[in-house]
């Protein structure tokens, strides 16, 4: 949030960034502010073919209104990452992360640790502090809830299915009691699972490099639990041209672009970060695969994205978020149930949203 002010600001001023690193659920927002190029209208016959190598996933919330908007980066799924050492300890196969929202609860509830009132040890943390909407797609895409249209003009935060994933969400916590009550700090979740205070994790690949490095455990990774469907979200980071460079700057942008997501760099990268190398050419270097080899779990990260959905992201993303991610607040901290806070925020996104259409 704080690189897209200060881009914004930049461009405000007149001296806009000729290349950022910025979220690929901003993609509205830049195009809203009139801040960016499409990459199509910078690339020559060449470059488009080479724009042909990126994942398919990947590239949905950046080809918009038949114009692509920017370029695939430090990308990411959401995976579940978990602690082989305690499944064992609980009597799990810990080669076998769970496969839907039933073997994640029976699971869960063998992970919990509690003693005298006090839990020890939560069997399963979903953050929902900052990005609370993207770990909340974790939950409504398995849900086979579709939250937005493609083109970011319309949302759809109160269907059934919607109300089903939030209902889980709190009923982790309320029903099974396998996970904290309240607010679950995005931040901090991945310490509270690499200190094992928790034994399972909803988490960004971007994760694993750091996980894998503190953690004193094995660390498992698996698929986002299915519920009426497999998938998750994608997320991360796209790499944009910004308007105010001369036409040469602009091509100059383009070939850092391509140098920065080569197959050597993007395999480099996505090794020593846990971001997913968005080209498949990246996947089939010598490094990546002697990585692989290595950690083999790394693989997870190609069969979630087959699933995949775009994340969350609409017009007036920043106001449309706040009213979903409002909503989650309430329901987790126990001050509303599911369908009257998704109401609420169904019907604030529909007033947002209304000049769009």
């Amino acid at each position: 949030a704080d690189t897209l002010t200060k881009s914004l600001t930049a461009s405000r001023g007149g001296e806009p960034p000729q290349v950022a690193v910025l979220a690929a659920s901003d993609t509205f927002t830049l195009i809203d502010e009139g801040v960016i190029v499409p990459i199509d209208q910078v690339a020559t016959d060449k470059d488009k073919a080479w724009l042909g190598g990126f994942m398919e996933p990947f590239m949905r919330n950046l080809t918009i209104d038949g114009k692509i908007w920017g370029v695939p980066f430090q990308r990411s799924v959401q995976v579940l990452l978990y602690n082989k050492d305690e499944f064992q300890k609980a009597g799990l196969d810990p080669d076998k992360a769970p496969a839907n929202w039933d073997e994640l609860v029976a699971d869960a509830e063998k992970l919990t640790i509690t003693a005298n009132g006090t839990t020890s040890q939560w069997g399963v943390l979903i953050p929902s502090g900052y990005t609370a909407r993207w770990y909340f797609n974790g939950l409504s895409i398995p849900a086979g809830a579709k939250l937005t249209n493609n083109s970011g003009t319309e949302v759809n935060l109160a269907s059934p299915e919607a109300v089903s994933a939030l209902q889980f969400l709190a009923d982790l916590s309320q029903k099974y009691k396998v996970m904290p009550k309240g607010i679950i700090n995005t931040g901090t979740a991945p310490d509270e699972f690499i200190n094992g205070r928790a034994a399972m994790l909803y988490a960004s690949t971007g994760n694993i490099a750091n996980v894998r490095t503190q953690a004193k455990f094995k660390l498992g990774v698996g698929l986002i639990p299915a519920d009426k469907r497999p998938g998750g979200p994608t997320g991360g980071g796209n790499m944009y041209i910004f308007k105010g460079g001369t036409p040469e700057q602009q091509k100059a942008s383009l070939q850092f672009i391509e140098w920065m997501t080569s197959a050597d760099q993007s395999a480099h990268w996505s090794i020593e970060t846990g971001y997913v190398a968005s080209r498949q050419d990246a996947w089939n270097t010598p490094e990546m695969k002697a990585y692989i080899a290595k950690y083999p779990d790394t693989s997870v990260a190609l069969s979630q994205l087959k699933n995949a959905d775009s994340e969350f992201s609409t017009h007036d993303g920043a106001r449309v978020t706040k009213a979903l991610e409002d909503a989650i607040a309430q329901v987790v901290t126990g001050h509303s149930d599911p369908k009257t806070a998704l109401d609420a925020a169904q019907k604030t996104a529909e007033r947002l949203l209304r000049s769009y259409k």
